[in-house]
């Protein structure tokens, strides 16, 4: 059950109206390392997790980052305000209105034609918010290990925003959502070590005979540079060539067993398709080049 408090968890102070960074904003709203992804990818998490502690910790950040949304949304909303005032009312000439909405320099027009200066499910770019941004696959040990990564993206768009302007209540604001974010990291890495045998993810175990294998594919100048990802004390590099291929130890080429009747109709398949390698016909492509020669000369 949830509960709206009217407060924010972070008060919001914008120095003023600014539809173009308002609509970079909407990256954190409905992009894709926004907080309502966030906020959902956790809160289906929790459903489904089986261990208490770590199902009231994702409930406890899917919370924590609807009120984040709630900031965001508040500060794209702030922006846009006075813009959405003059808008609505028609305050200006057509001109004045159409160069203010346009001067931004990126997509804040159509925020503002659109949505009236709202606060669109949508990212900076426009594109709606998905369900597919959520890529819960329901075993802790990987979901954990992507809920890393998503705060840690979110951190960094957070901090390409916060380059992006100079009000000091907008860049206050987003300090305390990237911060935020670096705290989520931490619970999340915490979570995850705290699991006995975290590595790898699931429950089968890999096969020996490839799991210490380092596969030098990119081959050329520059050189490889070496490091703890490919160190020959942990892996075996394999460079050669005729090394990579077919490494079970057979032809390398796929094999199928068909069912007598499926092996005569695929053979029939095959021989109605062949190709005549004797043949040369005229293609079309090539009576277009001729045609154009042909106009050439004339």
């Amino acid at each position: 059950m949830f509960a709206h408090n009217k407060r924010l968890q972070y008060t919001v102070r914008v120095g003023g109206t600014n539809p173009g960074l308002a609509n970079l904003m909407l990256e954190q709203f409905g992009g894709p390392q926004g907080e309502l992804a966030a906020a959902t990818r956790y809160f289906t998490q929790a459903l489904s997790e089986e261990d208490p502690g770590r199902r009231d910790m994702l409930y406890d950040i899917a919370t924590e980052e609807l009120s984040h949304l709630e900031v965001i949304g508040s500060i794209v909303a702030m922006l846009n305000r006075g813009a959405k005032g003059r808008l609505a009312e028609a305050v200006d000439t057509e001109a004045d209105t159409y160069r203010r909405i346009t001067g931004a320099g990126n997509d804040s027009h159509v925020t503002q034609v659109l949505y009236g200066g709202g606060t669109p499910l949508t990212s900076s770019a426009g594109v709606p918010w998905t369900a597919a941004y959520i890529d819960t696959i329901g075993d802790p040990t990987a979901d954990l290990r992507s809920n890393i990564a998503a705060e840690a993206r979110a951190k960094i768009v957070y901090d390409r925003l916060i380059a992006l302007t100079d009000d000091p209540g907008v860049k206050d604001a987003l300090t305390f959502l990237m911060t935020r974010e670096i705290a989520h990291l931490k619970s999340f890495e915490k979570a995850l070590y705290s699991i006995e045998g975290n590595f790898p993810p699931g429950k089968l175990p890999p096969d020996p005979r490839f799991e210490s294998i380092y596969f030098d594919m990119s081959q050329g100048d520059p050189q490889a540079v070496p490091g703890p990802w490919n160190d020959p004390e942990k892996f075996e590099i394999v460079s050669d060539r005729e090394r990579q291929v077919a490494v079970d130890g057979g032809t390398g080429l796929p094999t199928v067993e068909l069912a007598p009747d499926e092996v005569a109709v695929v053979a029939a398949f095959a021989t109605r398709t062949a190709s005549d390698p004797q043949s040369d016909p005229t293609t079309g492509a090539e009576l277009g080049a001729l045609g154009s020669g042909n106009a050439a000369q004339r």
